[in-house]
């Protein structure tokens, strides 16, 4: 591996590459080279991408995926990262999610699981500890607010009846979708994950805010309580 940018001929450069054979053209270490632009000192951009990917080989997530689980923190003991290029990894981590959740957005039904598991998967899939998001709607099952209602550990979250329908009630919601991840992997669902629902769902019944579904996000995998029989959906209005 050349250290400097400058020992590379021009045409073997991320940059001229991208400009002539386009971004799909670059591997993974060339496309982190032309996001974080300059190297350090006697090393190339190129170089410390190259350095970044083999700091995640040995781990569950080797390659790319390792840069999101990897903390500011981790990723600053890498010869050459500093605190600002660390924050830039982490952001490129984020905004890849982001795109994927709002490419998927559109193509949203309330009525498909699928749909609302598709676009929750890259936003919780690669999550370390349990989020669970509640989904609230209208009357016609238009999305009325989206939230963040609990951040568990490694193994589980808590939650009651209370904590959602605040919220569904501030939102004026009648209709809850509620989405957590497995960090495991395995999206099946806990004797725990069955109860919370009952609960869930029976308080909703007494106060006319009605439990659509859960839905748990494996690693590219998900399972609906609705599709499983556990919740009947009803007649859409």
């Amino acid at each position: 591996m050349k250290d400097s940018m400058r020992e590379i001929p021009g045409y073997q450069r991320p940059y001229e590459k991208c400009l002539r054979e386009g971004e799909g053209a670059l591997s993974d270490s060339e496309l982190l080279a032309v996001i974080l632009r300059c190297g350090t000192t006697g090393s190339s951009s190129l170089t410390l991408a190259n350095m970044i990917l083999k700091a995640t080989e040995g781990t569950a997530y080797p390659g790319l995926l390792g840069l999101l689980h990897m903390s500011a923190a981790e990723l600053q003991r890498i010869r050459g990262v500093g605190k600002v290029k660390a924050i830039q990894l982490k952001c490129i981590g984020e905004l890849s999610k982001r795109m994927a959740a709002a490419a998927a957005r559109p193509g949203i039904s309330f009525a498909q699981p699928v749909t609302i598991a598709k676009y929750y998967m890259e936003k919780l899939r690669h999550e370390e500890q349990e989020l669970l998001y509640c989904m609230m709607l209208d009357n016609r099952n238009h999305l009325m607010g989206e939230q963040l209602l609990s951040r568990g550990t490694a193994s589980g979250t808590m939650i009651t009846p209370r904590e959602v329908f605040v919220e569904a009630l501030r939102h004026r919601a009648v209709g809850l979708i509620l989405v957590h991840n497995h960090p495991s992997g395995d999206p099946t669902p806990s004797q725990c994950d069955l109860d919370v629902t009952q609960r869930i769902w029976q308080s909703g019944e007494m106060i006319g805010i009605h439990l659509l579904d859960h839905i748990i996000i494996g690693d590219h995998r998900y399972i609906s309580l609705m599709e499983q029989g556990i919740l009947v959906y009803p007649d859409e209005p």
